[in-house]
């Protein structure tokens, strides 16, 4: 050491703990974590509360000009956390299609946490990098995926699906893709899904070249599954016009009703027609574990391309989806650019992983490691036994409400039931269907701030339905049983105020 290093101030580092205080500090969190997880179901699912009142218990000054005590912030934070928070842990959420949070999963991400491995490049994560690809293989065997295919890990269901449309569209197009974008084809260009597709296909659309006009929207029967015979008559009529067919979606498991496409006659579509078939399973892909699924879903091998969202139905921790492809090499076509700056390559018989290479991430976070736990901890069976227990929990609700006599039993498929509040008096009654849509509506906003259940809506034919969707190891059949009544007497109140002058 020279005299000015002697002479030099220390370093003062405000954000660093000394051991000691970062394990005191840890032990009291997962104190606190421990004992709101053992409370959950005693508490509401939401407190409710409007923005103003969140907006306010922060405040609105400017950034502080010191540091607070980290023995003061963390303590502070859980409570705002903790009585402030929708918890889609709680057995009565049964919303958005967002599941219960595995614990090893919370800790799987404090562990992450600690290494923070940047799962871009394999010198700088090797052991993060073979977890992930070890994590993608076990996804896909899970499900009846092909062993060899190539995937990554990505932040859900929309990026998944955009991953797996890129790489459809590179495989479609060619390497003019990259250069001359949508203009390689040469002809307008035409995507085909059912009108019950989540709504990341028109982002796709419109965000990578094509625009939502290249969407054609196929019709769905009567149990929402897209028809294949109308697909089959628009690619004809597509192509007798000079446009360009690029892909089919199918989807495993419809946001409103659970339902899976006829994917076995559309993946013959697709040989048919030489297109890209990708399947949208983000929500109901796991449920292919289970042996009494629907057939279709024992038919996601045949997909070029599978989207996967281990934060629904795996029951990771946000955010965690997985991106599946049949033939590795097509992401790779899609993503790998090769800068100076990058020297990732390291001396061995085998290549390693580069993720930067397979997805539009550079930089990426150590996702793998909490669904990796999860599969590990549970196992294939534990999988099995713990979807399909939401499955039946499913059925059971949907005959609680088919025997009320104040509700009215509408779709079930996979983990999730429709249904909605028709009063007595207006049961069969011609010309009620505005009023009964209202009725629910007004209803839906009154349970999701109540903090008894949270459900989200379904539109089917015109109707104005309730949706309550199941993926969730907290829920049980005491939880199931209680739901007729609270939606009734909820019901019976927004009803009074609706229809104040009522004689039932």
């Amino acid at each position: 050491m020279t005299a000015a290093d002697a002479a030099a101030p220390a370093r003062v580092i405000p954000l660093d703990l000394a051991p000691e205080e970062f394990r005191r500090l840890g032990h009291e969190l997962v104190d606190q974590v421990a004992d709101f997880l053992g409370s959950l179901r005693d508490r509401p699912v939401t407190p409710g509360e409007p923005p103003a009142e969140i907006r306010a218990l922060l405040g609105r000054q400017a950034l502080p000009r010191t540091g607070t005590a980290p023995d003061r912030l963390l303590p502070e934070t859980a409570r705002l956390l903790f009585e402030h928070s929708l918890f889609n842990g709680h057995p009565r959420f049964m919303g958005y299609i967002t599941s219960s949070a595995a614990p090893i999963g919370l800790l799987g991400d404090f562990l992450a946490a600690a290494v923070n491995a940047n799962v871009g490049g394999w010198e700088l994560s090797p052991m993060a990098s073979e977890i992930e690809a070890q994590t993608v293989r076990w996804i896909a065997e899970l499900v009846g995926y092909p062993a060899g295919c190539g995937g990554l890990l990505v932040s859900g269901g929309n990026m998944a699906n955009f991953v797996c449309f890129l790489a459809g569209r590179r495989a479609a197009l060619g390497e003019a893709a990259r250069t001359a974008g949508t203009h390689a084809g040469g002809r307008p260009l035409r995507v085909y899904a059912s009108a019950a597709t989540h709504t990341w296909i028109q982002k796709a659309a419109d965000l990578f070249g094509l625009g939502t006009d290249a969407i054609r929207w196929i019709p769905t029967d009567g149990a929402e599954r897209l028809r294949a015979d109308v697909l089959r008559e628009c690619i004809r009529q597509d192509r007798d016009r000079g446009d360009r067919p690029l892909m089919v979606i199918g989807t495993a498991g419809t946001v409103s009703t659970g339902a899976v496409d006829p994917l076995r006659e559309l993946a013959e579509i697709c040989r048919a027609h030489d297109l890209w078939f990708h399947v949208d399973g983000a929500y109901g892909a796991p449920a292919a574990v289970l042996p009494d699924a629907p057939d279709d879903l024992h038919a996601l091998d045949l997909a070029d391309s599978l989207s996967v969202d281990p934060h629904k139905w795996l029951y990771a921790p946000l955010e965690a989806g997985c991106v599946l492809v049949r033939e590795p090499e097509r992401l790779s076509d899609a993503f790998a650019y090769a800068p100076d700056y990058y020297r990732f390559d390291v001396e061995g018989e085998e290549r390693p992983i580069n993720y930067h290479e397979l997805g539009p991430q550079n930089s990426r976070g150590f996702r793998a490691l909490k669904v990796w736990l999860g599969l590990r901890q549970a196992g294939r069976e534990g999988y099995a036994r713990m979807i399909g227990d939401d499955c039946r929990l499913a059925a059971s609700l949907h005959r609680h409400v088919s025997a009320h006599p104040e509700l009215e039993a509408g779709t079930r498929g996979l983990s999730i039931v429709t249904f909605r509040y028709v009063p007595p008096a207006l049961r069969g009654v011609g010309g009620a269907e505005s009023y009964l849509n209202a009725l629910n509506e007004a209803l839906l906003a009154q349970l999701k701030t109540g903090g008894e259940l949270f459900v989200t809506n379904a539109v089917l034919d015109g109707r104005f339905l309730l949706r309550a969707c199941i993926v969730n190891f907290r829920t049980t059949e005491a939880d199931v049983a209680t739901i007729p009544e609270i939606v009734a007497r909820v019901g019976r109140r927004v009803d009074a105020d609706l229809r104040p002058g009522r004689n039932d």
